[in-house]
């Protein structure tokens, strides 16, 4: 069914968008306009329950919505700095408790008190614009943080890569890049095997969507420096044969919307990725898609089926993007700060690049650091950095006690104080020690943060967020949310064997990392936080 209906979506493609059309039937303060919606299926030759199924996934665009004036922050960092209550108490001296809604992450976890109006990010301690982000490397020529200076000439070395593809691609090989999203693939492997995969059309989709609590080094990259992300863009379609790039952006990140919008106008105006002109540099074409809010899509199958206007549930795998992607065709799709590396590594070699981090993990890789440090702010580091270098040393260190760090988002490890000293930056020594790198981000959770709180903020943020297709997410998510939320409101403890049973199923049965991701953190706090949660499990030798 989802092929018949991806057929459907891709006759009009990207010019005339079924995604697109939904978002703009939903205007604000208006009931969900159901009518026009039907209408929008009848264009597009598809049943009426599959775009109104496809409207009502976004938060966005529920009826719901329209009622809100202003958003707040729920994500992890917020909850653990203590600032959400804070936030919503400042939001109700001027709206009212029905007026409030609150989102997966606005970004702002280095200050931890943004909300979102009118389509702008405010700060509740200044009210007018958010403060900078403190950035700063431990290396002398930074990949990512340099700014990229004039347009005309950042852009001239993709000309000089014209009909070079294959010297290209070797490059990308020879630097090791991985991919910046968290799993760490190797992303010459999803070039090559697009490059290779015959068809009439290819796309290049950068996924701007990833918004894990914590991280905010892809809103950063997009705001700051977005034609790093646009170049790599434009190599990757030179190397594939790709002609079109798509750049999907969450839609609680407004300015970066804002910002790549802008940086695409330019490189029209400079003649670069017009979409007219016999060579791969000028016929290059860029859409920009906007999110409507589902943490979701940041799961590449799931930002796929959304570009379509198809209901954005995780896709069986494989086939794999790269051979079967945007509308069914080879589709190059890796994270904002994976693109971002291409023109340094295209510049200066990749040896060059890789030679900034260890043998398995080359290159630099972009820290977020939270509220909680008192240099809070994004680090680009060189992979293999003693993790506790990153803490004390470029961090700052706390505030204030802290007993765990999140590091990877809300699927990523917990790590614990203790084992600070036993990490390097990468991801090897990560999963070597049972944790995961993932995007980087880190979350501090204060000496007096309850931990079986934090464990129900983890299945409560799953439960929310879960795109309902696999049964293990969907009702895994909501039960062990009942089993925590009831043992620690004192209504009775949870069989540890059960619980085990619970996160092996999730784990294991899920089909995408939301679900299957969840019980890593988790099983961390049970090994290294025992003796706080024995009194919420029973058989908790188990």
């Amino acid at each position: 069914m989802s092929r018949n209906l991806r057929g459907l979506s891709s006759r009009k493609g990207l010019e005339d968008s079924l995604y697109e059309n939904i978002a703009g039937a939903v205007p604000e303060g208006r009931n969900h306009p159901e009518e026009r919606l039907k209408a929008i299926a009848g264009e597009f030759m598809t049943g009426d329950a599959a775009v109104l199924s496809a409207s009502s996934f976004y938060d966005f665009l529920q009826p719901a919505h329209h009622a809100k004036k202003v958003y707040m922050c729920d994500g992890t960092a917020c909850l653990t700095s203590g600032k959400s209550d804070e936030v919503k108490r400042s939001l109700l001296k001027s709206y009212g408790e029905n007026e409030i809604g609150v989102v997966t992450c606005l970004g702002h976890c280095h200050s931890n008190d943004a909300f979102m109006v009118n389509g702008e990010i405010r700060l509740c301690h200044n009210g007018d614009h958010p403060a900078n982000v403190r950035v700063s490397s431990n290396t002398d020529m930074p990949a990512l943080i340099t700014p990229t200076g004039d347009v005309g000439e950042y852009y001239k070395p993709a000309r000089l890569w014209i009909g070079r593809a294959e010297h290209a691609l070797k490059e990308l090989e020879v630097s090791g890049l991985r991919g910046r999203g968290g799993a760490g693939f190797p992303f010459h492997v999803k070039v090559r095997s697009s490059r290779d995969t015959r068809a009439d059309r290819k796309y290049v989709v950068c996924n701007g969507d990833e918004g894990d609590p914590g991280a905010f080094s892809d809103k950063w990259l997009l705001e700051e420096r977005p034609h790093s992300v646009l170049f790599g863009m434009l190599m990757t379609g030179i190397i594939t044969g790709a002609d079109t790039g798509v750049v999907y952006i969450r839609g609680e990140y407004p300015l970066a919307v804002r910002r790549v919008r802008e940086a695409v106008s330019q490189l029209g105006a400079a003649g670069i990725a017009a979409g007219e002109g016999d060579d791969p540099v000028s016929g290059f074409r860029f859409h920009v898609v906007e999110g409507s809010g589902a943490y979701i899509c940041g799961e590449e199958t799931s930002l796929l089926n959304s570009i379509e206007g198809l209901r954005p549930e995780v896709r069986t795998r494989p086939p794999f993007p790269a051979v079967y992607g945007l509308f069914g065709r080879p589709t190059v799709l890796s994270n904002v700060e994976t693109f971002a590396n291409i023109h340094y590594i295209l510049e200066k070699g990749g040896r060059a690049w890789a030679a900034m981090g260890t043998e398995k993990s080359p290159g630099t890789k972009l820290v977020s650091l939270d509220g909680a440090f008192n240099r809070a702010g994004l680090l680009e580091v060189k992979m293999g950095t003693p993790l506790r270098r990153v803490i004390d040393e470029m961090g700052g260190g706390t505030r204030y006690p802290v007993k765990a760090f999140q590091v990877g988002g809300p699927l990523g490890g917990l790590v614990p104080a203790s084992k600070i000293d036993d990490l390097t930056l990468d991801f090897e020594s990560f999963a070597r020690e049972g944790f995961l790198l993932g995007h980087a981000g880190i979350v501090s959770v204060p000496e007096d943060f309850p931990m079986i709180r934090f464990l129900e903020h983890l299945f409560e943020f799953t439960r929310k967020e879960s795109c309902g297709k696999c049964f293990p997410c969907r009702l895994g998510s909501a039960r062990g949310l009942e089993l925590l939320s009831g043992a620690a409101a004192g209504k009775g403890k949870i069989d540890r064997q059960l619980f085990d049973d619970l996160l092996d199923t999730m784990q294991l049965g899920s089909l995408c990392a939301l679900g299957g991701g969840l019980p890593l953190p988790v099983k961390n706090a049970l090994q290294y936080f025992r003796d706080e949660l024995k009194e919420y499990f029973t058989n908790e030798e188990a």
